[in-house]
């Protein structure tokens, strides 16, 4: 037989960022959980709102699974004198698991024999595995900031105000920071809050969806959006699709209804990123759109209960809306009293960081590197002009009035004032684009300018940190560094541009001063396993396979656009099996051999046998083709004419011994072979391939 089992946390409102790892974990422990105590169930589902955490298991069965385990022992020789009685080694050892002497069993492992216990253990009711499972499963989840409460000694995201546990109609008692489990929940805190008996764990859900709470939150998500893009049909437009803002205001909620409200039209005068960001970040609202694509004075809020005094609610949300868009309106008019140049002076005031300077101090250095990249990618002096005039620039709109009351306005004022100032709208938009990309998916620079201003904001903070001895560990990256290195290798990728890394960073390096105190040498090398590191989860994610990767990044690398091209070209040549097969064999049959060399010149005077002249001449003649197309980037046509050396080298391993007892000829040997090994050095190391039938 089987049952259902509901497990309910009541608590204060959650965080809604907390809310969906939470569900995330809870679903995971309790399948970990399960297993460990051998409940076996049908399925495990999560719910939540800010005000329950649920776990909801279909099919829970009754009892504990039954479990025969065997125990090894000391071996029989000490389990056993020789008229075959029990020494004291087994009888301790068969008291020590709870069995008798004379339930010890032999078994042979290896060459010797043991004495084992055999424990057969009966399952428990479900209900008293629950008992203790349940305390575990709450205690055992983790919070950004938990805290406590009165005085009790539990951490939790937030105060737990109740309990509900049931297995089937019975109820699982266990208490946990003063509340006892029972049976008893909580709707909706204003349309139907309860309390709220429940019969038998199935009850819950008609139970809630009475008392006003929609607890799947994908229903509820669902239903926010559905609401969302009517109200908005209804007004004459299309709401804004946002999903952050849409799982946001899906978990601050619980009833879900959508209504349209305004603003005064004249606010549509102002910038668009100005309307949107306090209805968005402040007030979670959706804008509202035209059939033209433009902003219209409209927005969709989600109010959290039933349609009736929506009148009320949507009054009160216009007027605090009203407020914020006038505060809005205050600060870019202030703003653009000043030229934005104007506002450089006042990036003195600002830390950037407190041991690498202020912000005017980065903004030197970013022009220095702008410079530095511009000629590095080869750009046209107009474009350099642009970039380094973008530099000065692109943190000027720190200081305004608008970005300090709306942080995520960075970049999005700084092109906005720079067009309202007279700059070149190409400037304009490198200060835009030299915080892209700001997340896994956004949108990359668009013009030189912004290529090269965001590759030296990402190679300035990378230098300092990493200068400094600041580097990520586990999940703590306070200064976001990992995403920095990934929008570098996207950039680098995406445009197809070379650029040595070592430099650049040596060069970011150079330009802090003596602010830095890890050597130059020990940065860049650690720079450039981190960017590394980087790289092969972009490749892997691209679905390269993990031996085509090892080879490639295990060879010195500097470039990303130029580890893109090897590992394309090894994963081609792997797909041609009888190309491959050459190269690899031929490669490595020199290469394990070559690591005993101490010279690299070939003196063809020494060689004895015919087979190395042949070698060395096969060698010579695939050098001169091989070579020009490694510095080409034509690596797959290069490793395919490596092919070439496979009989040579398979008639030189014949024909003569490498290691003999002559020095000067074995070195010779080894010399040549090394020259061969090196041939491919450059590009990956074959010998971490996997071979496959």
């Amino acid at each position: 037989m089987a049952r259902d089992f509901l497990l309910e946390i009541g608590l204060e409102e959650l965080p809604a960022r907390f809310l969906n790892p939470a569900l995330e974990e809870l679903g995971g422990l309790a399948q970990s959980f399960f297993k460990e105590y051998r409940l076996d169930y049908g399925t495990v589902d999560t719910y939540g709102t800010p005000r329950r955490l649920v776990l909801y298991v279909r099919d829970l069965v009754e009892e504990q699974a039954f479990v025969e385990m065997e125990v090894k022992g000391p071996p029989a020789k000490a389990a056993y004198d020789i008229q075959g009685r029990p020494t004291r080694a087994a009888e301790g050892f068969a008291r020590s698991q709870g069995v008798e002497v004379s339930q010890l069993v032999t078994r042979t492992v290896g060459k010797v024999e043991y004495v084992f216990a055999v424990r057969r253990e009966t399952g428990r009711p479900a209900a008293q595995v629950l008992a203790e499972i349940c305390p575990r499963l709450i205690t055992g989840l983790s919070f950004p900031k938990p805290m406590r409460w009165g005085d009790e000694e539990l951490k939790f995201a937030r105060p737990i105000r109740w309990l509900v546990a049931l297995f089937g109609g019975e109820v699982i008692t266990f208490s946990l920071a003063g509340v006892e489990a029972g049976r008893r929940t909580f709707g909706h805190r204003f349309l139907n809050p309860g309390p709220h008996r429940l019969g038998q764990a199935g009850d819950y859900f008609p139970v809630m969806r009475d008392a006003g709470v929609i607890v799947n939150q994908d229903e509820r998500r669902r239903e926010v959006w559905d609401q969302v893009r009517r109200a908005a049909q209804l007004a004459g437009g299309e709401a804004g699709e946002d999903d952050e803002l849409l799982e946001e205001v899906t978990n601050l909620l619980e009833c879900p209804t959508a209504f349209v409200g305004s603003f005064p039209e004249n606010y549509l005068e102002l910038p668009e990123p100005v309307l949107v960001t306090p209805m968005r970040e402040h007030q979670r609202y959706f804008p509202v759109y035209g059939t033209d694509g433009k902003l219209m004075n409209k927005f969709v809020g989600v109010h959290n209960g039933r349609p009736e005094y929506l009148d009320t609610v949507r009054a009160g949300n216009e007027k605090v809306l009203r407020a914020r868009l006038a505060d809005a309106e205050f600060f870019f008019r202030e703003d653009l009293a000043i030229p934005l140049a104007d506002k450089v002076e006042g990036l003195k005031k600002i830390v950037f960081q407190e041991e690498l300077g202020s912000v005017y101090d980065k903004a030197q250095r970013l022009k220095a590197l702008a410079g530095y990249l511009s000629e590095a990618l080869d750009l046209p002096a107009a474009d350099r002009d642009f970039a380094l005039r973008a530099a000065l620039l692109c943190k000027a709109d720190l200081v305004s009035s608008m970005v300090y009351e709306f942080p995520e306005l960075q970049g999005i004022m700084g092109r906005e004032y720079a067009l309202r100032s007279g700059e070149d709208p190409i400037v304009a938009e490198a200060i835009y684009e030299h915080y892209l990309p700001r997340f896994a998916g956004d949108d990359l620079p668009s013009t030189p300018a912004g290529t090269v201003l965001s590759l030296a904001e990402r190679a300035d903070n990378l230098a300092g940190c990493f200068g400094r001895g600041i580097q990520p560990s586990g999940s703590q990256d306070p200064y976001a560094l990992r995403r920095q290195a990934l929008g570098m290798c996207h950039i680098l990728l995406e445009q197809g541009r070379r650029l040595s890394l070592n430099s650049l960073f040596a060069r970011a390096y150079a330009l802090y001063g003596e602010r830095l105190k890890v050597a130059v040498g020990e940065m860049t090398e650690a720079l450039n396993d981190f960017v590394k590191q980087r790289l092969r989860g972009i490749f892997t994610e691209k679905g390269f396979a993990y031996d085509v990767l090892d080879a490639v990044l295990a060879v010195p690398f500097d470039d990303v656009l130029d580890a893109w091209l090897r590992v394309q070209a090894v994963a081609l040549l792997r797909e041609d099996g009888r190309v491959f097969d050459d190269v690899h064999t031929a490669l490595t049959r020199a290469g394990n051999l070559a690591k005993h060399a101490t010279e690299s010149d070939v003196d063809p005077t020494l060689f004895v046998d015919p087979a190395e002249r042949q070698l060395f001449e096969a060698y010579l003649r695939v050098r001169e083709e091989v070579l020009p197309l490694f510095a080409r980037g034509h690596y797959l046509n290069g490793l395919r004419a490596l092919a070439a050396l496979r009989h040579p080298v398979d008639n030189f391993f014949d024909a003569v011994l490498v290691m003999v007892e002559d020095e000067a000829v074995r070195r010779n040997r080894l010399a040549l072979l090394n020259g061969i090994a090196g041939l491919v050095r450059p590009v990956a190391d074959l010998s971490r391939l996997v071979l496959t039938q």
